[in-house]
């Protein structure tokens, strides 16, 4: 079984207008650089993406923030972007904020087939407005529904014609969880290997999540935020 598919282009052709699609990565580390400028060039509209991060102004998520084709952000962290805030602020985009460990926490539940969790985190906040509230052990819990997406658009460092992935160090985050919650995964990955290559105790993401694979290109892999001493 070949998944491999030409490249981005080919790759996103079932990602319709409207579409709810995952986006793995955290920061601008481990993000499918190439699936997100072939979206931009085919001008996919009214998207809803979950992303831990919301990109920067002008590479990431953020490009497709700038092209007007994301109507819902749902996330996490979205300091870095500009952008963003000013669409937020004036209601141009509807925005759903998690704790960052919910987020993962509701994909990682999407992809296990678990309806809805309690958890203490946010209770008392905004982040409960809404929610059904309950006791246990005298601490209260709000219930918070799973995450899944019609698409998933994920990075991988190394992966074989069958699907299966192994990520780099941080670059793994959100990717991992996002394959398993979405009805159809694309991954884009730094290098296609032979079969048999990948240790198979090594292996992330096992084929079976995968629909279609491409070796991408041309990686920036900037940096977030660079801090650095002073001499």
């Amino acid at each position: 079984m070949d998944k491999r598919v030409a490249g981005a282009e080919d790759a996103i052709t079932r990602i319709h207008d409207g579409a709810t699609i995952m986006i793995g990565g955290f920061g601008l580390c481990g993000i499918p650089e190439n699936l997100i400028d072939a979206l931009r060039r085919k001008g996919t509209t009214r998207l809803t993406v979950i992303s831990n991060n919301a990109g920067v102004d002008d590479f990431g998520i953020g490009l497709l923030l700038e092209a007007n084709q994301i109507t819902k952000m749902i996330c996490s962290y979205v300091g870095e972007n500009k952008l963003f805030e000013r669409l937020a602020l004036r209601k141009a985009i509807e925005v759903e904020l998690n704790p960052q460990g919910t987020l993962a926490e509701r994909i990682r539940a999407g992809g296990a087939g678990i309806r809805a969790f309690f958890t203490p985190t946010g209770y008392g906040t905004v982040a409960a407005e809404g929610k059904e509230t309950r006791e246990f052990d005298g601490r209260p819990y709000i219930l918070v529904p799973w995450l899944r997406a019609e698409f998933a658009l994920v990075k991988a460092w190394r992966g074989d014609r069958w699907g299966n992935l192994i990520y780099r160090k941080a670059a793994g985050n959100f990717n991992a969880m996002m394959a398993t919650a979405a009805d159809y995964v694309i991954a884009e990955v730094e290098e296609i290997v032979e079969l048999g290559t990948l240790e198979p105790n090594g292996v992330h993401t096992p084929g079976i999540f995968v629909n279609a694979i491409f070796q991408g290109h041309d990686y920036a892999k900037r940096i977030e935020r660079r801090t650095v001493r002073r001499r």
